[in-house]
């Protein structure tokens, strides 16, 4: 891990971050971080929610991350299985102790966070506890994650230290990842190049809007990543967004859609009061038809018939947002639906499978999140 020296010097709101090999200037809003903390109080599923985050707390979290799954598996190239550990577990972990004002359990996080997954200007997506090794590649959304649940930390806290770790991690994520306003997917620290793919669900429209509000420039970047977001809808016969938009190419993808990523657009579009009214019906649509599959083509026709906890977390989240009470209550009892409520199963209280044990941190933290709002 590179060791970085800190010059920190206060000018006109700004702090000046100087490293080995590069210079950033940190500019911490000044405008209200209110925004990051969960408004509403819809949920009422006080004993499902105690025994999923005992599950996550006895079986998933460690003391260097999360477990992807509750069982081990061989690991594969392509994605986290098992108990390697994905800092987008660690960033989901820390948005609900930081919701729910657990303020020692979330430094103490933080802390193993980076010990875990920081690779100086960005964190790793990925981290092998059996080999020891971290991916060389990060994800823009979680690196946005954590730093938002610092965001909402301090915002609980009224804590200026942690507004500045927010704003230093903001600063550093932007010198590959955000270079003038351009979010990309991913940084490899290893071959120093960047993604030319442009994942619509990485933009996290309310902390990019918070972020870059500290100048003329990044508001103007602001305004260009919201009408990228923006153009990306796919009509109202299916009121989704494209994957993602190529920067070589300038075009948007024809690729099927990851539900998961489809309703994080929808989330993100909704923090900013930009969801548009077609999107909000189809999803309420689906949820009470319980029909919210895992994937679709561009033109709504269902790939994967599968459905997951995680999806109608985010259906939940997306409903407490635009503060429909009703329909985050519909949501989060199909996310019950999949707990394991037998006491003598060794995943009692988790999201998943009871006959196979299989159980995915990303269902479950999402829920968990859920449950603050």
């Amino acid at each position: 891990m590179k060791r970085w020296s800190w010059l920190i010097g206060f000018m006109l709101g700004a702090v000046l971050l100087v490293g080995c090999t590069r210079r950033v200037t940190v500019k911490v809003p000044t405008q209200s971080n209110a925004s990051f903390i969960a408004q509403t109080h819809y949920h009422r599923h006080d004993v499902e929610q105690r025994e999923l985050t005992t599950f996550v707390q006895k079986q998933l979290l460690t003391s260097k991350g999360l477990y992807t799954n509750y069982l081990t598996s061989a690991n594969q190239r392509s994605q986290a299985t098992g108990h390697e550990m994905l800092v987008e577990s660690s960033g989901l972990w820390l948005t609900y102790l930081a919701q729910t004002k657990q303020s020692s359990a979330f430094r103490r996080s933080y802390k193993q966070t980076l010990t875990t997954f920081d690779q100086g200007d960005q964190l790793s997506y990925r981290y092998d506890p059996a080999t020891k090794k971290r991916a060389t590649v990060n994800a823009t959304l979680d690196d946005l994650r954590v730093i938002r649940a610092l965001e909402i930390y301090a915002a609980q806290t009224h804590s200026q230290a942690y507004a500045k770790k927010a704003a230093t991690r903001f600063a550093l994520l932007k010198k590959h990842n955000l270079a003038k306003g351009r979010l990309v997917d991913f940084y490899d620290v290893h071959a120093h190049q960047a993604s030319t793919t442009s994942s619509l669900a990485y933009y996290d429209l309310l902390t990019l809007r918070y972020f870059e509000s500290v100048s003329k420039t990044q508001r103007h970047y602001y305004q260009k990543q919201l009408e990228l977001v923006q153009a990306g809808y796919l009509g109202n016969a299916f009121p989704l967004y494209a994957a993602s938009y190529d920067w070589q190419s300038g075009e948007y993808s024809s690729q099927h859609l990851n539900t998961s990523e489809a309703l994080e657009v929808l989330l993100h579009l909704a923090e900013v009061g930009k969801l548009r009214q077609q999107s909000l019906d189809w999803l309420v649509q689906q949820v009470r038809a319980h029909k919210l599959y895992n994937s679709y083509t561009i033109d709504g026709i269902v790939v994967n018939k599968d459905q997951a906890a995680a999806n109608y977390a985010l259906a939940a989240l997306i409903f407490a947002t635009v503060h429909d009470r009703e329909m985050y209550q519909t949501a989060m009892r199909a996310v019950w639906a999949s707990q394991v409520v037998t006491r003598r199963s060794p995943i009692y209280g988790a999201l998943g499978d009871a006959t196979t044990n299989q159980t995915y941190s990303f269902n479950n933290l999402t829920a968990v999140v859920a449950t603050t709002y």
